[in-house]
């Protein structure tokens, strides 16, 4: 008996062990999470991956040049806090690294430097972490870079600011600051990704700390009190400026 038994124990601890190996490799095979997730404590944003791009370039440096966003430092400096998914620390203390590095990506980023210089399309270094415990996989970018908008936050301000505040024209406005050169015909004298990013101002999808001028404001209205917000929140230092340039370093520090 105690042979027949210990055979049936053993037939139990295979079986088991067989069902534990299959769901792992059931885990295996589950894709990666998406995440999206800005942290104000780390030093740039989180959005969700889209798409496996593995292009390296050296942080800090584009196609072009000197890329103005740069990184201030490695993948140790630009790790989230904490995972936006499952919330884990990303470094507990006294454990093991949670979010490790999982490669990079580049990604284009359209407006102006600053400013004074006219719009051009430069390339900026996306850095990728995962998670352990969900398996998620977190796209780190610089402040001032928007998750799913080609243009930089500072153009988008600074393309509202032209248009609400300074009373310029559609056409001006794309020649400050949109980089392409290449037009349509229905596209010389307006823009309608300029009226785009109102609606979105207006929907609380873009700056949604900006306050609301009222539901019965048009666009051009909404884009002047969105503007004047992120005027207000730019450096003090740089009181001196035009407001529409004021509106430029506001909204890359309020993205």
């Amino acid at each position: 008996m105690g042979e027949i038994a210990a055979r049936r124990s053993g037939r139990r601890r295979r079986r088991r062990d067989l069902n534990n190996a299959s769901l792992g490799r059931r885990r295996r095979r589950r894709p990666p999470r998406r995440a999206v997730f800005h942290d104000r404590l780390c030093l740039g944003r989180c959005v969700g991956r889209r798409r496996p791009a593995p292009s390296i370039v050296d942080p800090g440096e584009s196609r072009k040049g000197p890329c103005p966003w740069r990184w201030p430092g490695g993948y140790v400096e630009a790790r989230p806090a904490r995972c936006p998914v499952c919330g884990a620390a990303s470094c507990p203390l006294g454990g093991a690294i949670r979010l490790q590095g999982h490669g990079r990506r580049e990604r284009q980023v359209w407006g102006p430097v600053s400013p004074d210089h006219p719009p051009e399309v430069l390339s900026v270094t996306a850095r990728r972490y995962r998670c352990l415990g969900c398996r998620a996989v977190l796209l780190v970018v610089p402040r001032g870079v928007l998750g799913l908008r080609v243009y930089s936050a500072a153009a988008i301000g600074f393309a509202l600011a032209l248009w609400g505040l300074a009373l310029a024209t559609a056409a001006e406005v794309r020649r400050r600051a949109g980089p392409a050169k290449i037009l349509g015909d229905s596209a010389a004298a307006s823009w309608a990704t300029l009226r785009r990013w109102a609606r979105d101002v207006a929907q609380r999808r873009l700056f949604s700390d900006a306050p609301d001028p009222g539901p019965s404001a048009s666009l051009r209205k909404r884009a002047a009190a969105v503007a004047a917000s992120l005027a207000a929140s730019a450096d003090p230092t740089t009181r001196a400026l035009p407001i529409e340039q004021r509106a430029f370093f506001g909204a890359a520090h309020a993205a």
